[in-house]
């Protein structure tokens, strides 16, 4: 968007005769002017509400998965969700079966602590 305004102005530097050399200059100028005038308000625009989606590990919580290497009373495990394996911990230290289906109720560092879904 920001060089789609520098080139508006530049054809306009072209159709009242100004050199070659001068379009460029204007080309550049009305772009740089853009990207520190024009770009902060339309990101602000663009981008209203994404603060509150959850992304990356946050999004993971809530999410169900299957468990894939049993998890062991006391132990670990690991389970798989959205195709991607996690490490995975129950939040009451039960031991849950392999094939059985889970929910994640928080994360710590790259370990999963799931609850049975019933």
């Amino acid at each position: 968007m920001c060089f789609a305004i520098g080139s508006i102005f530049s054809v306009a530097a072209s159709l009242i005769d100004v050199p070659f050399w001068g379009q460029v200059v204007v080309f550049a100028v009305f772009s740089a002017l853009s990207i520190f005038c024009v770009r902060p308000l339309a990101i602000k625009y663009l981008h209203r509400g994404e603060d509150k989606r959850a992304s990356n590990v946050d999004a993971l919580i809530g999410r169900v998965g299957t468990v894939i290497d049993a998890i062991e009373a006391g132990g670990s495990g690991y389970v798989k969700i959205d195709g991607d394996e996690w490490k995975a911990v129950t939040q009451d230290g039960l031991a849950i079966a392999k094939g059985n289906k889970v929910k994640v109720v928080s994360m710590d560092s790259i370990v999963v602590t799931v609850i049975p879904c019933d």
